[in-house]
């Protein structure tokens, strides 16, 4: 299942609805952990972000791998890649309502390579993208958390667009 929100409580209730004591959760976009400490402690959890003030404020969360970094970067996806090939629940935050293109580009990505059972992803674009169309299709559903549109394994090759995003989210 992949759910949009822009609401933070609305965020971090759709958090806490789907994920499970165990899981292993993926957040891209920790920030300082306001979302991540929200997590069952129990969880396997790898948290990203590229943000000075992440760093100190992570290494409190002595349960949470974090990786210092650019979530666009494809060395980024490498390193957390060696440290999980699949997870249960893929958390993604990115700047709340800004650049929805980035945002969908970094799902697919992470999605295409860890094949979450679940998605959630915070962004207004992406609400606002969402509620306004209308496709009349009804044959394009997923149950999962990645688009079952990609069917191969491991990590998608670089997407080139990456060298044309803004650096600031």
């Amino acid at each position: 299942m992949i759910r949009l929100s822009y609401d933070v409580k609305k965020y971090r209730s759709d958090i806490k609805e789907l994920v499970g004591p165990d899981d292993t959760v993926i957040e891209l976009g920790c920030h300082t952990g306001g979302t991540t400490r929200t997590l069952p402690q129990t969880c396997n959890i790898l948290a990203v972000d590229n943000s000075p003030e992440a760093t100190a404020e992570m290494a409190k969360l002595a349960h949470v791998r974090f990786i210092n970094g650019d979530v666009r970067r494809h060395e980024i996806l490498l390193e957390a890649y060696k440290s999980l090939q699949s997870c249960d629940l893929l958390l993604i935050d990115l700047g709340g309502g800004y650049h929805p293109d980035t945002v969908f580009k970094v799902f697919y990505i992470w999605s295409s390579t860890f094949k979450p059972k679940h998605t959630i992803i915070r962004n207004r674009g992406l609400v606002e993208f969402f509620n306004s169309a209308d496709t009349g299709e009804k044959e394009y559903h997923t149950e999962s958390g990645h688009l079952d549109s990609y069917h191969d394994s491991g990590i998608p090759p670089l997407i080139k667009e990456f060298e044309l995003w803004t650096p600031s989210l």
